[in-house]
């Protein structure tokens, strides 16, 4: 076998490799040696097939299996003779294969790089905190008999307010043209919420049951839709029916319907509640300001091919959300050449981290438990109740999947390991901050 490097440029490196014909002939041989010993051939004793007959019905076939097994060995020799990681599964082109001639191939691999990871105990970071009020918890109780309240029929005569319901069928136009998603019958519309076209739920202040009426309003410019955006639209309405919300009761009964055995315990539970996600929204702020710091102190070459396969996967991602809005690259306040640009640094970004959290991982030896993964993929099957033994046997037979899965488990592992050995400071912070901030994130 001769090996020789012909590029080493960075994280690239190429090899043409060679297999000398007798090494190919003499692995060929021994394989149908030792398959005459298994096959059973008509007209003969099992072990008493001539090789030439072995030969000339499975010749091809082994020939092949042994050039490939000469591929892989030959590939794994030249890496292990160089000292180099593969960051993705090298590419490989066969030059010369013919019957009694040398194995040549061309090898191109690109290579992990080095990396040698901070000091971490030479972090310092900071952790918002911010406590939970008992008002919190009253509101967040409020906010749900709100959820569970009842409506009744406004008495005939009387008009809707703010906060009522009204039922209603419209038919919207522009320029007198009906468009896609304009019509609808037995809508409930809920007054004051904005969830419609904004100035369309106001003009329904007044309004009787049976009531008919044109509503005038303009598309936002930044409407998802393009072509509706900044366009003004008339609606024909008709009101069915106009409902009043009903005051709901909050006490033991309520806390009851909700599966709590007092008023006192939900209220217990919905402080509870609130402090979790407080701290998950600080965890996740925190995670943010350790990443950044990461980034900056670690600079160095990411793989090509890792870095244009993350690089494709964002600008798919963000085509896909411009499908779903109904939008192209032109209605873009950036080119697309800018665009690029910007998610360029943020797969940088990406691919650098992974491999550092990588090497991280794998210098302290962090591992996800069995444990871990069997309660993700738990959590997993239950967001898709009654069909929880497809996922499990999905997630059985696709590795790539059950990475995927055990990807996020494996990075706050090596997370949580270098915040126990970084300098984390509490800083009190007001919860109106914590949301913006965490918004920012």
């Amino acid at each position: 076998m001769q090996i020789t490097e012909t590029t080493a440029e960075g994280l690239k490196h190429a090899f043409t490799i060679v297999v000398e014909a007798k090494t190919i002939a003499d692995q060929t041989n021994a394989r149908l040696e030792h398959l005459k010993d298994t096959v059973q051939i008509k007209g003969f004793r099992k072990g008493k097939v001539p090789v030439s007959l072995l030969k000339k019905l499975y010749g091809e076939g082994v020939r092949g299996e042994v050039m490939q097994a000469a591929v892989q060995d030959s590939t794994d020799s030249a890496l292990k003779q160089h000292d180099l990681k593969p960051a993705m599964q090298p590419k490989i082109d066969l030059v010369k294969f013919e019957e009694n001639s040398d194995l040549e191939f061309t090898l191109e691999v690109e290579v992990l790089p080095v990396i040698t990871p901070m000091d971490f105990t030479t972090l310092s970071l900071e952790r918002p905190v911010t406590e939970v009020s008992p008002d919190e918890a009253s509101e967040a109780i409020q906010r749900l008999a709100e959820q569970q309240r009842t409506f009744a029929d406004r008495s005939d005569g009387e008009a809707a307010q703010d906060g009522d319901v009204a039922v209603i069928d419209y038919d919207g136009k522009i320029d007198g043209e009906a468009f896609d998603g304009g019509k609808s019958e037995n809508v409930s519309v809920q007054i004051g919420q904005k969830m419609f076209i904004p100035g369309f739920e106001e003009q329904l202040v007044g309004t009787l049951k049976g009531s008919e009426l044109q509503i005038k309003v303009t598309f936002p410019e930044n409407y998802g839709a393009t072509h509706l955006a900044g366009k003004e639209a008339v609606f024909d309405v008709k009101v069915h029916q106009v409902r009043v919300p009903e005051a709901a009761a909050i006490d033991d009964a309520f806390a009851e319907k909700l599966g709590m055995e007092n008023l006192e315990k939900l209220r217990e539970a919905m402080q509870e509640r609130i402090t979790t996600d407080y701290k998950n929204i600080s965890r996740a702020r925190l995670k943010r300001a350790l990443l950044d710091a990461l980034d900056k102190a670690h600079v160095f070459e990411v793989p090509p091919g890792l870095l244009a396969t993350e690089e494709e996967q964002i600008w798919q991602q963000f085509n896909q959300e411009l499908q779903r809005r109904g939008q192209t690259l032109a209605d873009q306040e950036k080119s697309e050449e800018d665009l690029r640009k910007e998610y360029h640094g943020i797969a940088d970004r990406r691919v650098r981290l992974g491999l550092l959290l990588a090497e991280i991982g794998q210098r302290n030896n962090i591992t996800v438990s069995e444990d871990a993964m069997r309660e993700a993929l738990f959590r997993q099957a239950s967001q898709f109740p009654g069909q929880e033994k497809m996922l499990f046997e999905y997630y059985s037979k696709n590795p790539q999947a059950l990475q995927s899965l055990r990807a996020p488990l494996y990075e706050d592992k090596v997370v949580d390991f270098i915040l126990e050995l970084a300098q984390v400071s509490d800083k009190p912070v007001s919860r109106e901050e914590l949301f913006k901030e965490a918004d920012e994130v």
